[in-house]
């Protein structure tokens, strides 16, 4: 169960990167462009949830690969 949980880790790593990476250059980038009433929503994708999103997620993996969600209580299952 570990090492499901390790690799889980590292799937959650490649997502938090995957999922600010297409914030920043599939949402964001194509409103920065545009200009004009658009361009809150961009700042709002790039300052905000791009940073949000991919730290959250990537900091979760980072745990499930140290082995953080292995115990109960404080002490090691």
């Amino acid at each position: 169960m570990n090492a499901i949980r390790k690799a889980l880790g590292v799937l959650w790593i490649l997502i938090g990167v995957s999922a600010g990476i297409y914030l920043i250059y599939f949402q964001a980038l194509p409103l920065w462009k545009s200009g004009g009433n658009d361009l809150v929503p961009a700042i709002i994708y790039t300052f905000i949830l791009a940073p949000i999103i991919s730290l959250g997620m990537s900091i979760f993996g980072y745990y499930a690969m140290q082995g953080e969600y292995s115990t109960r209580n404080g002490e090691k299952l």
